[in-house]
């Protein structure tokens, strides 16, 4: 069996620990500020478990087991494995538009990822190899959603976490017996970890000689005693309905901060104890940072075709399909949206094997964070320009349409070559929540920096591109020819 929608829904009412508005939120399944994105993470589920949909999105575990897991947790062998995989990434993703960045499939590259370069743990200690391996195993058998939180709060960025006033405001070891570690302080940025089983916790930034106690890789569930959830504001419980906000009110998948109140951590769910250099090892000695990453792309890959359709049918409803500067426009757009489709398959194509394994291209996937960093901002702000003012000259919500002379008025005021007035409408406010609301800026925001700023993926391009074939080149030039040879041709000419 596969995991389904409600048992996904059912599973989450665990007594986990979510504040919201000053107060313990209970049931997330049920609460105003997260019920229909948690629905929407039970539709992923229902989606897979379809008998229809088994093959594209389950693979068979091990050669002779009945046992079927979702390919999020696939360890793929070879390039048709591995493009198999992304088809059912791609599929999910299609179901959210890209717009739950976070989503099961996520973490699961990061941990898939760590396991494939099992190696490097086993080198570092075999017990903590052991730890990784186990809970690989049981995430997968178990369909585990997962979050993490990699990244420590901001407070004073110039001093390091030991150096800040409270020595605990970043989560770190306080103590460490037989049974396990204990974790103090807090970690950001927990994106869809209301919706989440069990959260991955480590850091992914550089730490230095005094960060030991901060320098741990572990995964506890959602309601471990002790921890606690601070959500942000929720844009789900703000839109007023999902005709006016049909993506804040469905795919809201919430940030939030978690803070350790002295978290116990067993020995069997702890992958790295408090070494800054394994730390980092986890994630650039290992597939993971890659792996995790190749997922993002493909999820922005579906994102970008999605934003491209806007355009296209900004361009319909408005009548302007046919004037030249729109079709320049929506010809970059195009131009855009490709850039991203073909660096996926091409960070596929030049993949390379690892311990048996097939890796996506490391290279390619750092170029296009790099370039779908700032392309982002660019695509958003062209869909502003070719909607212009109909993206804010809209009926202030869907009752509006309750009232039969306001309804009269918007048959006569919201009309299209295309579409009738409530088609327009309908529109033109998911255009507004893609691009415009609160929630579309928070996206803006994420896609800006879920991978790290842009001097931090810039710097991943620079460390894993083959400069010397480059150089060479110009080195290979240069050897053709010779100041000495040069004179020499001058002397004889000259006689």
């Amino acid at each position: 069996m596969v995991k389904t929608g409600a048992q996904h829904i059912a599973s989450l009412n665990d007594g986990r620990s979510v504040y919201i508005n000053g107060e313990h939120a209970g049931d997330v399944s049920v609460h105003p500020a997260f019920r229909r994105t948690v629905q929407s993470t039970g539709k992923l589920y229902d989606f897979q478990s379809r008998p229809e949909n088994l093959d594209l999105m389950t693979y068979q575990v091990g050669e002779n087991s009945d046992l079927r897991a979702n390919r999020i947790w696939q360890l793929p062998r070879s390039y048709g494995e591995l493009v198999e995989r992304r088809k059912a990434l791609v599929a999910w993703t299609e179901i959210h538009g890209g717009f739950l960045g976070r989503a099961p499939d996520h973490v699961a590259s990061c941990i898939s990822g760590m396991y494939m370069g099992i190696d490097v743990f086993e080198s570092y200690d075999s017990n903590r190899a052991k730890a990784l391996a186990e809970y690989y195993r049981y995430a997968r058998d178990n369909e585990l959603y997962l979050t993490y939180v990699i990244i420590n709060p901001q407070a004073d960025r110039s001093k390091a976490a030991n150096e800040q006033q409270d020595p605990f405001l970043t989560a770190g070891v306080v103590d460490q017996d037989a049974e396990g570690l204990t974790i103090r302080g807090a970690k950001m940025l927990a994106t869809g970890g209301i919706m989440a089983n069990e959260v991955f916790v480590t850091c992914i930034q550089p730490l230095r000689e005094g960060e030991e106690p901060y320098a741990v890789s572990f995964a506890i569930p959602m309601n471990a005693k002790g921890l606690k959830i601070l959500s942000r504001r929720s844009y789900e419980q703000a839109a007023t309905s999902v005709y006016d906000y049909p993506l804040a009110s469905r795919f809201d998948e919430n940030d939030a901060v978690l803070y350790f109140d002295d978290v116990k951590v067993p020995w069997d769910r702890v992958f790295v104890n408090q070494d800054t250099a394994m730390c980092m090892k986890q994630f650039m000695a290992t597939p993971a940072h890659v792996y995790q990453n190749y997922q993002a792309q493909i999820r922005l890959m579906v994102k970008m075709r999605f934003l491209v359709g806007i355009a296209r049918k900004i361009a319909d409803t408005n009548g302007i399909i046919n004037f030249p500067p729109v079709k320049e426009t929506l010809g970059k757009l195009a131009a855009q949206n490709n850039l991203v489709d073909s660096l996926v398959h091409a960070m596929e194509i030049k993949g390379q094997s690892r311990n048996g394994y097939f890796i996506p291209d490391t290279h390619t996937l750092y170029s296009a964070q790099v370039l779908t960093q700032e392309l982002y901002g660019q695509v958003i702000t062209t869909l502003r320009e070719l909607a212009g003012g109909g993206l804010i000259m809209l009926p202030s919500s869907v009752e509006d349409f309750a009232n039969p002379e306001l309804r009269e008025l918007i048959g006569k005021t919201q009309q299209s070559p295309t579409s009738s007035s409530e088609g327009r409408v309908k529109f033109f406010k998911l255009a507004w929540d893609a691009v415009g609301s609160e929630f579309a800026s928070r996206h803006s925001q994420y896609e800006m920096f879920y991978a790290g700023a842009n001097f931090v993926t810039k710097g991943h391009s620079f460390r894993s591109f083959d400069w010397d074939s480059c150089t060479q080149l110009v080195d290979r030039m240069l050897d053709s020819y010779s100041l000495e040879d040069e004179l020499k041709t001058t002397k004889s000419s000259a006689a």
